[in-house]
């Protein structure tokens, strides 16, 4: 049979009074059941809880000079490391005001004095026991927070490795240069930053909206794995069919990732960011884009800016038709754009920082040899619809 463990079993009492008989006597109840620690005075008793391991449970005298037991239990409870530690008031005031008003404070208990031994012992032992209880709840929970915590990190990496398994297989079809996202994800951070310090966008772009942006921009065009291979490398023209083939790739994308989050059993915000990129990407600031001919504002802050920054990347990476062009060229179509194809403010915080966007384009170029090809933009500069 095992034996049944005693919280209460040594653990360490500090004794506050500012009498030494007292603190005498309380030591003599005490010892031999308990590790018992003295101070004799408030100030004393703050200072022992500063210092080294804490007491188990405090028994704190309510009348001393200097500073009563009041004080020094207030002092206790703000401190966060010391505010679970139960304090138990020692006095001779029987006015249930004053008991009110320790209670009050975070005090457990209130022992009369003078005091009866068994008295003494059998409130601190209820008190320790309450106090392991509560200890161990709280210890179980830390766990729980920590075990979700390390579990979601967990599905995040998987989700993460998941999305960039299938933004490569997408861009690997379209682009032969294989930092692509890279430079995507670097230009819409960069962007991104530069917005959050616009009061018109910056409530839309929070440090935990901008962080799914950036990771789920891998994804925004997901819907071109639709399109033909006859189409997306025809060398010419493309038909009336043709193009109404590839303006249907913003829907099929939303579609897409809604399938891909109805099998891993729900939508993920990551999920929903990417969602609402490919479907809106291809809307203009005027009204005059697709699929829906959302304009201004109603189309998704996300969205605006992945059309900035992808229409910067396909003019400065170049495409299968078309030879890159300069970084000054590729700024220039951007601010002719502002206000019909792209918003205007994203526009003008792009240009402020254009200079981020060649650094970019010229630490993340692509291995000599590997020109960047892409799906077919036709009528919007540097996008790939049609």
């Amino acid at each position: 049979m095992h034996a049944t463990h005693d919280p209460t079993a040594r653990a360490t009492i500090l004794v506050v009074d500012d009498v030494p008989e007292n603190l005498a006597l309380l030591a003599g109840i005490l010892q031999g059941r308990y590790a018992v620690r003295a101070a004799n005075s408030g100030p004393r008793a703050l200072q022992l809880l500063r210092r080294g391991s804490l007491p188990d449970l405090v028994l704190l005298d309510v009348v001393m000079p200097e500073m009563d037991g009041y004080a020094v239990c207030g002092r206790i409870k703000q401190d966060p490391r010391t505010r679970d530690i139960p304090v138990i008031f020692l006095t001779v005031l029987d006015d249930a005001v004053d008991e009110e008003m320790g209670l009050g404070m975070g005090a457990v208990d209130y022992i009369a004095k003078p005091v009866s031994p068994p008295i003494v012992l059998a409130r601190i032992a209820a008190q320790l026991r309450l106090k392991a209880t509560a200890d161990f709840l709280r210890d179980q929970n830390q766990f729980l927070e920590h075990e979700v915590a390390r579990r979601l990190a967990v599905a995040e990496r998987q989700y993460d490795a998941i999305i960039g398994t299938m933004a490569g297989l997408l861009h690997a079809r379209a682009f032969e240069g294989g930092r692509h996202v890279q430079r995507l994800q670097a230009g819409l951070q960069a962007l991104a930053d530069r917005l959050q310090l616009d009061p018109r966008y910056a409530p839309a772009l929070t440090e935990e909206a901008v962080r799914l942006m950036v990771k789920a921009v891998p994804l925004y065009d997901i819907g071109m794995a639709d399109v033909p291979d006859r189409i997306l490398f025809k060398a010419g023209a493309l038909s009336t069919e043709e193009r109404g083939i590839v303006r249907r790739h913003a829907e099929h994308g939303h579609t897409l990732l809604q399938h891909i989050a109805q099998e891993l059993g729900g939508s993920t915000p990551l999920l929903q960011m990417a969602g609402t990129m490919a479907r809106a990407h291809q809307e203009r600031w005027d009204g005059s884009g697709y699929p829906h001919g959302l304009a201004g504002e109603a189309i998704a802050p996300a969205a605006r800016l992945v059309a900035v920054v992808d229409a910067y990347e396909a003019l400065a990476s170049g495409r299968l038709y078309r030879q890159p062009v300069p970084h000054a060229q590729a700024v220039q179509a951007i601010a002719e754009g502002r206000g019909t194809q792209f918003d205007p403010g994203v526009v003008d915080a792009f240009l402020d920082i254009q200079a981020e966007f060649q650094r970019i384009a010229q630490q993340l170029a692509d291995t000599a040899g590997a020109a960047a090809t892409s799906s077919r933009a036709i009528d919007a500069v540097g996008g790939h619809g049609a």
